[in-house]
């Protein structure tokens, strides 16, 4: 997880808080809308993952108002998982490296054909890796 997250703070310029809060709640996004088989996958070999998770989930307080809400309600998606990351402080700019530099790593520890199901089955998600 270390050398994820030093990763990505090189590619994206965040500071290591917001890198380390980012990947946390993009990991627990793949865990609700991703295969279970292959995300399950992709967790094991980044050791740290369910650490991550476990605080990404349990920050998200369940609110869910405002434009967070109507997203949801209309499946949210990726779009809900872009303001949950500008809220963490990503800028916009940096979400697409952000992205990329997740799965270049899970790629590398996972296999391409563990990180290709994930991509291919969360809609709007392959602009971002």
């Amino acid at each position: 997880m270390e050398e994820l997250l030093a990763r990505v703070t090189a590619r994206t310029g965040l500071d290591a808080e917001t890198a380390q809060t980012a990947v946390g709640q993009i990991l627990a996004f793949l865990q609700k809308e991703g295969p279970e088989t292959e995300v399950g996958q992709l967790m094991a070999a980044l050791p740290g993952s369910e650490a991550l998770v476990a605080e990404a989930n349990a920050g998200n307080g369940g609110g869910g108002g405002g434009l967070l809400g109507m997203l949801g309600g209309m499946g949210g998606g990726v779009m809900a998982l872009g303001q949950k990351l500008m809220s963490a402080g990503v800028p916009m700019n940096q979400m697409q490296p952000l992205g990329q530099e997740l799965f270049a790593v899970g790629r590398e520890k996972a296999g391409e054909d563990v990180m290709g199901p994930i991509i291919g089955s969360i809609p709007g998600l392959s602009q971002f890796v």
